[in-house]
């Protein structure tokens, strides 16, 4: 049964049978339910594309359902990077995720058509696939080197900017430390950080003297204090770093290994800031590239899908090559309604597709031939699904 998440793609063959096939589903598929919208049904125009012969026709059609899964999974990922980029936030994805910029229902409910000017008919299948893949190759590869070097300056960022939070034990001290907390450019003396947990504190001042010899009396001074650690700085003899640092570790006293430069500190900051700018510049790249690309890829997905049905319809009820279509967004609620009302409205097909049942019932050759074929749901009338890529 076609999912009720995506919009159907319908053909059949042009004849007596099928005229005023819009009007006349549309009354029947309001009558049947109110909530039904009439705008949710419309006319497809299938092109009589040059079928060719049917071994190459046949070949064709057991290649497409590989390629219409490539593309349905181009377009996804485009979608993907959209809601990350927008931090999931709906009513801006609504914003970005359309097409020629309108919405995607308005695309294909709006009178949809072949487009010409790109895709010339006058071309065979296989040839019009080619570019098709062509196309959607490329945009795969310009979204995946964008987003690849814009994940790797987002990282970076993400690094600095994580070493500018957490506790006082983990994080970078250029913006904690001044100039006045450390000695400098002295012979013989250092200054140590030491992130004391809180409840450690008490037994910090009173054990930090004689944690070694040579640590210089009451020269322990609070610098900064978070939720969980005080940061303190104390005056010892350079000969006695390593101990100190040993005896600070079996007392769970926590010693950061940082030199105050404010050189170094500078360069952290332009460093951090030039990161930044250039992140916002890739997001705003990103974005406007998936934007484009949503269009393109979701454009070309829905002309390869016209295809499948032009393809599957000659393969189903043969020559002439006069099919007309409709697109159908069902409502989630009425989906079975809706194909069984189908099922019905469209039951005169069904002597033309039982002999397409009929041999490749008959001929054990010929099932083979078409096996890729009949693994799809069978009905009277040819559908394929564009799904809702964006609930």
């Amino acid at each position: 049964m076609p999912s009720d998440q995506s919009t159907w793609l319908l053909a059949v063959p042009q004849d007596g049978d099928a005229e005023g096939l819009l009007p006349e589903v549309t009354t029947k598929l309001t009558q049947q339910s109110r909530s039904f919208p009439a705008n949710n049904i419309a006319e497809l125009n299938i092109p009589s594309f040059k079928a060719g012969t049917l071994d190459s026709l046949i070949a064709l059609s057991e290649d497409l359902p590989k390629h219409d899964g490539a593309f349905t999974a181009t377009v996804a990922k485009t979608v993907d990077t959209l809601r990350n980029l927008l931090n999931n936030d709906p009513s801006k994805l609504a914003q970005h995720v359309q097409v020629n910029e309108g919405s995607v229902d308005g695309y294909l409910l709006g009178g949809w058509r072949w487009n010409e000017g790109r895709y010339g008919v006058q071309r065979g299948l296989r040839e019009m696939v080619d570019i098709l893949i062509k196309e959607m190759t490329s945009i795969d590869n310009a979204m995946k080197a964008k987003l690849n070097n814009y994940n790797i300056v987002k990282g970076s960022l993400t690094q600095m900017q994580r070493k500018k939070l957490g506790n006082l034990s983990v994080r970078s001290l250029a913006d904690v430390v001044s100039k006045e907390h450390v000695i400098q450019d002295s012979e013989y003396l250092e200054t140590q950080l030491v992130a004391v947990p809180k409840n450690l504190v008490k037994d910090w001042n009173a054990k930090y003297e004689r944690l070694t010899a040579m640590v210089v009396p009451r020269s322990s001074t609070s610098i900064a204090s978070d939720n969980e650690y005080v940061l303190f700085g104390v005056v010892v003899f350079k000969r006695v770093h390593d101990e100190f640092v040993q005896k600070c570790r079996e007392n769970k006293f926590i010693v950061r290994d940082f030199v105050y430069s404010e050189e170094q500190i500078m360069k952290q900051r332009e460093e951090l800031d030039m990161a930044d700018t250039t992140e916002k510049e890739l997001w705003t790249e990103l974005l406007r590239l998936s934007r484009t690309n949503f269009s393109e890829s979701f454009q070309i997905l829905v002309h390869l899908k016209v295809i499948r049905l032009f393809a599957e319809s000659v393969l189903r009820y043969g020559l002439p090559v006069n099919y007309v279509g409709l697109v159908i967004k069902p409502e989630p609620k009425l989906t079975k309604k809706t194909l069984t009302l189908l099922t019905n409205h469209f039951s005169y097909l069904s002597p033309r597709s039982n002999r397409a049942k009929g041999k490749k019932g008959d001929n054990e050759e010929f099932t083979g031939e078409y096996q890729t074929l009949m693994e799809q749901e069978f009905f009277d009338f040819v559908l394929f699904e564009v799904p809702w890529i964006v609930n």
